[in-house]
């Protein structure tokens, strides 16, 4: 019986690319974001390989995704594997200059949204004793840096929830997973500065990781035997040694 995935934010980033190094090892799919014409066209894509169910929302919003989740049909309703990628960053800023707005972004997204997304779904899956939950975290969940504040603080959080949740889930034989890259080459920087210029210079000089670098890791985590967890997995591009270094060449 093939497993089945849902996957947040799968119209852009690590998310897209994951549904696609899933659906290429038959995995169906559930993909879940906020832009439904990327939802069809990704569904279109992948359909010929996979069986794909679309569900369009926004994870800060707790009736909706509450409500789009249970809409799940019988097919799709047994949840294998969830993978809470929705997550973003705004603003760099220090702490007295941050933007409240951009402050309650990415706290909603990145730790409500992800709350609100896995209590949706881990019922079934303590019911049936099987499943595994992957939370991407970031290496900003590892050491803040200058300006990085609370979108360093979001991404602690993740690391915290997904340590609780592999000791509560324990009994029932679900594994939890915290996947963490560094630098990886998604409209992420674009969204951080708000279309400004600035995004375009984040990764000129050196070789960021790809989405789908870490899709392969993604998946390569839940292809382990049954036995085997890997809990916390940290990755960046060579040329990165932390938040704050990275070798680029003038």
């Amino acid at each position: 019986m093939r497993k089945i995935a849902l996957i947040t934010g799968a119209t852009s980033g690590i998310g897209r690319a994951t549904a696609y190094e899933f659906a290429k090892h038959g995995i169906h799919l559930i993909l879940c974001g906020r832009r439904q014409e990327r939802l069809e066209s990704i569904q279109a894509a992948l359909k010929k390989q996979t069986e794909v169910h679309i569900l369009n929302f926004d994870v800060r919003n707790k009736e909706e995704t509450l409500k789009a989740i249970a809409s799940l049909p019988e097919a799709f309703k047994n949840i294998d594997v969830l993978v809470n990628n929705a997550g973003n960053a705004h603003g760099l800023d220090a702490i007295q200059a941050g933007n409240l707005e951009d402050w309650d972004a990415m706290m909603d997204i990145n730790v409500k949204g992800l709350l609100y997304v896995s209590k949706a779904v881990i019922p079934q899956m303590t019911e049936r004793k099987t499943g595994h939950i992957i939370n991407i975290g970031s290496s900003a969940g590892k050491e803040v840096y200058p300006k990085g504040n609370v979108y360093c603080a979001s991404k602690h959080a993740v690391l915290a929830i997904t340590e609780g949740m592999r000791i509560d889930l324990n009994d029932f034989g679900i594994k939890v997973s915290a996947i963490n890259p560094g630098l990886v080459e998604t409209e992420f920087s674009k969204v951080r500065f708000k279309g400004n210029a600035i995004a375009d210079n984040v990764y000129k000089g050196y070789k960021a990781l790809q989405p789908e670098d870490v899709a392969e890791i993604i998946y390569f985590t839940i292809s382990r035997p049954a036995h085997v967890n890997i809990a916390d997995l940290l990755v960046f591009p060579t040329a990165q040694a932390s938040s704050t270094i990275v070798k680029k060449e003038l």
